[in-house]
């Protein structure tokens, strides 16, 4: 896992959108992150879209990954690998 939205989320709307991967969801509660399809932005940006755009800072690193470990994530999910 790489990114992940604790508590303190509001619901906000704002990182769903953003997500070039479409790992963000609705989860019961509040927003989530699928660990699976979550590459922190590499491959599309520089940083991660979700904690620039997100209000309240809810959006923090799990499981620390590897550029690597992201990097081959990325490829996976475009096709590339």
């Amino acid at each position: 896992m790489s990114l992940m939205i604790t508590d303190e989320c509001i619901n906000c709307d704002v990182c769903e959108p953003e997500c070039p991967n479409e790992a963000i969801s609705q989860g019961d509660t509040i927003y989530q992150i699928d660990p699976n399809k979550c590459t922190e932005c590499i491959g599309h940006y520089d940083t991660p879209q979700c904690v620039e755009v997100c209000p309240v800072d809810c959006i923090i690193t799990g499981t620390e990954e590897t550029q690597e470990q992201l990097n081959a994530r990325y490829l996976h999910l475009t096709g590339q690998a």
